[in-house]
């Protein structure tokens, strides 16, 4: 299997909110054309140790990216660097904290921001540091990274829902809100991006609780969505995919070399 692959983080969205919020996405699933799964996110549920393992299948008791002021570079191999390995080409519109983690650290705006760099991991890039950087412009940023290089793999990482839930937390119009507008951007971008050919992952690191932040074990903190779309997906409503799964899924997908777990229930 070699297909090309589009990871969307949104960071910070609880399932619960996507199930209800999504309702783009949701008609995709209602239209038997997508797969919603419930996932529980690995502990601690913090934005920088789950990003690494999204993209490693590492949790962050073994990685060693236990909170999110650990700033290094990662001691593991993530589907960045399998991607690269296997010759394909990588792109990642996403938080600064994700350059930190595989390109370069510390991240410095003026020479990270924009990062057009063959021999690292992340070969094309658009990395943002405020929370606040509109949902909008990142889609933006990542859709002009998929027109100009045409990545094997790109990942898609808007923080907007994050921040909505840590001002005004998970039980309140803005966070809900917040997830509605990145719905209605993803309409924007999807079809056009499953008809070029891509694969599409749809999930978060966390989720949020109504004291404006995530770290603990409630469901609605530990409980994320993942959407799948796309022809190489098997779309089995049975199958019970993991966190730690989601690295070597894309891989194989990808048709990427790896030593990582995989759902295979997932794929055709």
């Amino acid at each position: 299997m070699k297909r090309k692959v589009i990871l969307v983080l949104l960071d910070g969205l609880n399932y619960e909110v996507a199930r209800h919020a999504l309702g783009h996405l949701l008609a995709y699933c209602g239209a038997g054309r997508a797969v919603l799964y419930k996932l529980q996110c690995e502990l601690p549920a913090l934005s920088r140790p789950l990003y690494e393992c999204i993209l490693t299948g590492v949790p962050p008791i073994t990685s060693g990216i236990v909170h999110n002021d650990v700033s290094r570079l990662s001691r593991e191999r993530s589907i960045f660097h399998y991607a690269s390995a296997a010759g394909l080409s990588t792109a990642a519109a996403a938080y600064h904290w994700v350059s930190e983690l595989y390109n370069a650290s510390p991240f410095v705006a003026a020479r990270d921001r924009h990062t057009e760099a063959p021999g690292l991991p992340i070969q094309h890039g658009h990395f943002y540091y405020a929370d606040h950087y509109p949902d909008s412009h990142l889609f933006a940023d990542a859709e002009s990274l998929r027109l100009r290089h045409d990545p094997d793999f790109l990942l898609v990482h808007p923080m907007n829902v994050d921040d909505a839930g840590h001002k005004h937390g998970l039980d309140s119009p803005q966070y809900r809100n917040s997830a509605r507008v990145a719905d209605i951007l993803l309409a924007e971008y999807l079809q056009r991006w499953l008809d070029a050919g891509y694969q599409v992952l749809v999930t978060a690191d966390h989720g949020m609780n109504n004291d404006r932040s995530h770290n603990g074990l409630l469901p609605e903190e530990r409980e994320v969505p993942l959407f799948v779309l796309g022809d190489a997906f098997s779309l089995d409503a049975n199958a019970q995919p993991k966190q730690t799964e989601l690295c070597g899924t894309v891989c194989e997908l990808l048709g990427a070399s790896h030593d990582k777990t995989f759902c295979r229930e997932l794929l055709k």
